[in-house]
């Protein structure tokens, strides 16, 4: 963790989360055969904001954006690509985690979504291992601290340099008055087993755990002498790459630049638009149908690569959450529309449903997943409105059971020519697109409730009305034509009336039912005790421990406890 003086605010200009290989700054991938190497090499004077540089492999939002990408790529583009080793281009240094300096000088929000961020990727990588057959391996050829051991702590096997220097830290308590910010403290019990009260001396010793004993606690896997060390990173990655079902014979799809166009009030990708009423405070999010027949054939899917509509609709509405989310913090109010053929988006959830089990379609499917999820933890409230013209069904359904509320219209409007819309259950609604609690959004739905999942589950492919879809606990609300407008009307003056903070405080609350997984205790636990500790004197205040970091001065504390 990189310590500096902190002055004035960091500047914030709008984020683009678009990127390639060929402009990174801070990533080198290279691939021999079934083993990835990913080396981070962060760039000092590559810093995407001014007023820091990023010494000692230390990260900002640009890094991860990076390495969010490369790992996208790594599932689409590499197939045969079964192991990557996560590794360091410096010398005795992993990483140092989050810059100081840049926290200490970003506004609260960009903190805490930068946070999430990284969360959500570091998810991802876990998701890669487990579920993708691409596993991850950490080979810590130096200190790895805060930030930088929770990237390890994401992949599957940590491996650490025994040299007598080289330790693993979590010191933002100690250091920082403030909380490791992805993941870390739950992962290290959760995730790596460590004991409890080891890892409260873990947590609050400022130079970290070193050699066997880092082994002991389960801090990491393994220690592996200097001399030894790349041989045995490369022999372990080898080993995990056996146990891979990632085909060796198969050419990935490429990931070109997302056809985006950003204006005042709108955003457009193919697909895919963003309107946005600054005076409201909302945004609307509106997604097209396919605009042809679902291909009939696997070939033909891997042949229409990124432009395969699951995988283009996925891509801008994933760059869309977080252009929002960083860009656009005061449209809280998010709501969600679609426009096409449900017939058509059916058949393309058959195909998916029907070559689940190819390397492609599998990864298309968790991009899904992982997509929805994102929508899942944004802090902002979701609306769903089930409109003439609508095409909610199977994939697209389930971002009716993803938002806060969804409304439908009961009828037809009588200046639209089109006819009452409908939605549509599959099998893509029972299955694959579970959430961070680890259940579907249909089960998080009815829980406790087993004979509505099983009523749900029996409408499978019918096309259901505003009554039937009201009836079966599919939506909120189904006014008619009289009411439509006022109801809509009057809904999101009355979101827009209510305090952001305790709205979000509240929807994160409600939206994750049932079981407590380590997913959910990061982005709910950790993320709320975060979000309360970024704003503490004992941290951001003139006189607190983020702020003073490296000036020689001692943090002062409000002793209370709250």
């Amino acid at each position: 963790m990189h310590a500096a003086h902190h002055t004035a605010k960091v500047s914030t200009p709008a984020l683009e989360f678009r990127t390639s290989p060929e402009q990174y700054r801070h990533w080198e991938l290279t691939i021999d055969g079934p083993v990835a190497r990913l080396v981070m090499n962060v760039d000092e004077s590559g810093a995407k904001f001014e007023g820091y540089e990023l010494k000692l492999n230390s990260y900002d939002i640009g890094v991860d954006i990076e390495l969010y990408d490369v790992t996208q790529r790594l599932r689409f583009e590499h197939p045969g690509v079964r192991a990557v080793i996560v590794s360091s281009g410096k010398t005795g240094m992993f990483c140092a985690g989050a810059n100081i300096r840049m926290l200490g000088l970003s506004t609260h929000s960009h903190k805490v979504n930068f946070c999430k961020f990284t969360n959500e990727t570091r998810n991802a990588l876990e998701d890669a291992s487990h579920n993708s057959g691409q596993v991850y391996l950490a080979a810590l050829n130096g200190t790895a601290a805060g930030g930088g051991y929770e990237l390890a702590l994401a992949t599957e096997y940590i491996m650490l340099i025994d040299d007598g220097n080289a330790a693993v830290s979590l010191p933002e308590v100690p250091l920082l008055a403030v909380l490791p910010g992805t993941g870390g403290l739950t992962r290290v019990v959760d995730k790596r087993k460590v004991r409890r009260d080891l890892a409260d001396v873990f947590c609050t010793v400022e130079e970290g755990i070193k050699g066997q004993r880092a082994v002991d606690w389960r801090l990491v896997d393994e220690i592996v002498p200097k001399s030894k060390f790349d041989a045995r990173v490369s022999e372990k990655a080898l080993e995990l790459a056996q146990r891979s079902d990632r085909p060796g014979d198969e050419t990935g799809i490429a990931l070109p630049p997302l056809d985006k166009h950003v204006d005042e009030s709108a955003i457009h990708y193919p697909f895919v638009s963003v309107s946005m009423d600054r005076d409201g405070h909302s945004a609307t999010l509106t997604i097209d149908g396919p605009d042809c027949d679902a291909p009939e054939t696997l070939m033909d899917i891997k042949a229409r690569g990124a432009e395969f509509w699951p995988l283009a609709v996925l891509r801008a509405i994933d760059n869309a959450l977080l252009h929002l989310r960083f860009n656009e913090p005061t449209l809280g109010t998010l709501i969600i529309k679609t426009n096409g053929n449900g017939e058509r988006v059916a058949a393309y959830d058959a195909l998916l449903w029907q070559h689940h089990d190819d390397w492609l379609v599998r990864e298309i499917m968790l991009f899904a997943r992982r997509t929805w999820k994102r929508l899942d933890v944004t802090s902002r409230t979701t609306f769903a409105f089930v409109e003439p013209g609508s095409c909610f069904t199977g994939l697209l359904a389930d971002l009716l059971f993803a938002v806060d509320r969804s409304y439908m219209l009961d009828g037809r409007l009588e200046d639209n020519p089109q006819p009452a819309p409908r939605i549509s259950l599959t099998e893509m609604n029972f299955g694959p697109l579970t959430m961070g609690n680890g259940l579907t959004r249909l089960e998080t739905r009815f829980l406790g409730d087993e004979a509505a999942l099983e009523n749900a589950r029996s409408l499978i492919g019918r096309p259901l009305d505003a009554p039937a879809a009201l009836d079966a606990g599919l939506v909120t609300f189904a006014p008619d034509d009289i009411d439509w407008e006022d109801e809509i009307r009057l809904l999101l003056e009355e979101r827009a009336s209510f305090s952001p903070d305790a709205l979000t405080g509240m929807e994160a609350n409600l939206r994750f039912a049932g079981p407590e997984t380590m997913e959910t205790k990061i982005f709910g636990r950790l993320s709320a005790w975060q979000n309360w500790i970024f704003q503490r004197p004992n941290a951001v205040g003139e006189a607190g421990a983020l702020k003073l970091y490296g000036t020689g001065r001692r943090a002062e504390y409000d002793r209370k406890r709250v």
